[in-house]
């Protein structure tokens, strides 16, 4: 396959994919539900973080999570009583247990406590730096420095420099950053570049990545997730992540 043929392949079934009826059935659901900047961050922050395995069970476990936050996550961060946290403790999404929860709780108080949205971390320190790689190592570093950390909960937030391909936390910043004029993706940050984004390598996305030939190397890793955007930013260099939905389609449907 060459260029064109891959380019006009990728941009069908982006257009195919990026549509208003991909929310539905996907964990970007959750943060739709919402309307204020910080529900919307937090909610989907949550719904990345719970994105495994089957997308019908992410969606319902990050629903039955929000019912707990009574749908106002930021006001229950902010706000919450020591009763209020008791009704949490039982929650539970294969290892994310309520110890987790607990801590990013704590975590998200403490941070609104201090910025008005979840971006500041994230924005990389210089503005022509490639990607969000800097982002995302301030944003760990910084979760876990807090003195309430607790070890177990690392497995739940990812680093680039622990050569991690930080699918979750990649697909939380396309929600958060992306924008165009189908309405998936929210565009919210406007301090990182979409081209700055990195695309998030699930197993669909990666399958049809080797398939095409965007890819070369084994391990899916931080290294491979940025093959696989520079060889995307040959198609689109403003907007390459856009191909995520293209990817992660043809995988899911076995569309290939």
């Amino acid at each position: 396959m060459d260029h064109n043929q891959l380019f006009e392949l990728l941009e069908l079934n982006y257009r195919k994919y990026n549509s208003h009826t991909f929310i539905e059935n996907d964990p970007i659901s959750i943060p739709h539900r919402f309307t204020k900047l910080q529900d919307i961050e937090i909610s989907g922050f949550f719904a990345a973080t719970l994105a495994w395995g089957l997308r019908k069970t992410i969606i319902k476990k990050s629903l039955e999570l929000m019912d707990l936050f009574d749908f106002a996550p930021y006001d229950f961060i902010m706000n919450h009583s020591e009763t209020d946290l008791k009704s949490v403790l039982n929650f539970k999404h294969r290892t994310f247990n309520s110890t987790d929860l607990l801590y990013f709780i704590h975590y998200f108080k403490a941070y609104y406590s201090k910025y008005n949205s979840f971006e500041e971390i994230f924005i990389p320190k210089e503005r022509n730096e490639p990607n969000v790689k800097n982002g995302i190592d301030s944003f760990y570093n910084h979760f876990i420095s807090n003195e309430l950390f607790p070890s177990r909960t690392g497995k739940h937030v990812a680093s680039p420099s622990k050569k991690s391909a930080c699918k979750r936390i990649n697909m939380f910043l396309r929600w958060m950053v992306r924008k165009d004029k189908n309405g998936v993706d929210f565009g919210l940050w406007k301090n990182i570049k979409q081209n700055q984004l990195i695309c998030p390598c699930d197993v669909h996305v990666e399958k049809v990545a080797r398939k095409l030939y965007l890819v070369t190397r084994k391990q899916v890793d931080w290294i491979m997730a940025e093959e696989l955007t520079e060889n995307l930013k040959k198609l689109d260099p403003a907007d390459p992540v856009k191909y995520d939905f293209a990817l992660f389609g043809m995988g899911m449907n076995h569309d290939y």
